[in-house]
């Protein structure tokens, strides 16, 4: 046998009371994340959208309008973006896989506010052991979107094509300017009869297109400002201009990028309630309130409580539960004989009365003893076996008791 001597406890508590903090805030700070993921994630995933700094992003165009002094916004949840003395221009990234049924909810959720829809083009991703930074792309390839991407209610029916681009710069009219486009080579352009071409592209079809019956513009080929286009100073100024034109044009007070199709909005649950005012406050009580619970729990106040015997040891006890059983049988006028000879037989023994005397003779020789004006031993002797409830028993015994006391002079 080993000589190492085990304690009684094979647990240290102090790093059981550890692990179980470290498990609580790691569950608490799961749900966090859970529930604020997408918000507070920076979203540098190389998709096509404003916070993504790869070739399909727009991180740059969005630092160069913030550089210029303008006001820029990310949204990641539909609300009304129009105000009383602000109304930006709301810019729309879709995907290949966005329904209609999604940008018509967001277009709705503008309250009337100018919108433009960037027309997804590229399907780009990592290639695995490739050596680029985070949330860089090393491989893609050009895929026109379909033709039901945007809803027909807003922008008609319409078809989204690609073609190749003819040399030089492409003129576009915008904002009671020229402003010219350099087009890339493989061009994406969108052709409908709700579609108001404002910058022309190859085969008849609009790079640049607004909807006729409202501010909703569309371009066509995202190239024109995503950060593919800044490649070169060019390919920058250009995106610059463009989306600037497009800004004076709808008369709007800022940008709004929106990244809900993306995958990064902050959608509405009741996890993530429970972590934003003014939920928040209610959710850190109800913490603070299971740690106190947990610690009332593990702390020891006073002694430990042992479990008493079911039975007690000793005459006490013992007279307690014979005289409950007495009760419970309905017998206590019945051990009023009983009493009146046990009381006799002590004073007698006590105050050494003679022998030979029966229970009358005792109970006078009792009563010589008695201070005059007082109750007599005999006549209580006589009147307690003859008492018709336990009121009167109760009465005449307690008399019986104290003569008994006075006498022996105990308890």
């Amino acid at each position: 046998m080993s000589g190492t001597e085990t304690g009684e406890n094979g647990f240290n508590p102090r790093l059981i009371a550890g692990m179980v903090v470290v498990g609580i805030i790691a569950f608490i700070a799961l749900l966090a994340l859970v529930a604020l993921g997408p918000q507070i994630g920076k979203g540098n995933d190389g998709g096509g959208h404003a916070l993504s700094k790869a070739a399909p992003g727009y991180a740059g165009i969005i630092d160069l309008i913030e550089r210029s002094g303008a006001t820029v916004e990310i949204r990641r949840k539909a609300e009304p973006y129009r105000y009383d003395d602000y109304e930006p221009l709301i810019v729309l990234t879709p995907t290949h896989r966005t329904r209609p049924e999604e940008i018509a909810e967001l277009m709705g959720a503008a309250g009337g506010a100018s919108v433009l829809v960037v027309l997804p083009k590229w399907e780009a991703g990592r290639v695995p052991g490739t050596d680029t930074k985070p949330g860089w792309v090393s491989a893609g390839y050009s895929m026109t979107p379909p033709d039901k991407l945007l809803p027909a209610e807003r922008f008609g029916t319409v078809d989204i094509r690609a073609d190749k681009a003819k040399a030089g710069p492409a003129p576009a009219w915008l904002a009671g300017r020229d402003v010219s486009l350099a087009l890339p080579a493989n061009v994406q352009t969108i052709a409908g009869d709700e579609i108001e071409t404002l910058a022309a592209g190859p085969g008849g079809g609009a790079v640049l297109g607004r909807a006729k019956s409202r501010d909703y513009y569309v371009l066509a080929d995202p190239d024109l400002i995503n950060n593919f286009a800044f490649a070169t100073k060019d390919g920058a100024r250009t995106a610059a201009r463009l989306i600037d034109a497009i800004a004076e044009d709808a008369d709007a007070d800022g940008l709004a990028f929106d990244v809900t199709l993306n995958g990064l909005g902050g959608g509405r649950s009741l996890l993530r309630f429970a972590f934003v005012p003014p939920f928040i406050g209610i959710t850190l009580c109800l913490i603070a309130a299971g740690l106190f619970a947990l610690w009332q729990a593990w702390a020891r106040f006073g002694p430990a409580l042992k479990p008493g015997r079911a039975i007690a040891v000793s005459k006490a006890a013992l007279i307690a539960n014979s005289a409950d059983l007495i009760k419970q049988a309905g017998r206590e006028l019945e051990g009023a004989d009983s009493y009146v000879a046990s009381l006799r037989a002590a004073i007698a023994r006590r105050l050494h009365a003679p022998a030979g005397l029966d229970a009358a003779a005792t109970d006078r020789w009792i009563d010589r003893h008695l201070p005059p004006g007082g109750n007599l031993f005999s006549s209580l002797a006589r009147r307690l076996p003859l008492a018709r409830n336990t009121h009167e028993f109760l009465a005449d015994a307690q008399a019986l008791h104290d003569i008994r006391k006075d006498l022996i002079r105990d308890s």
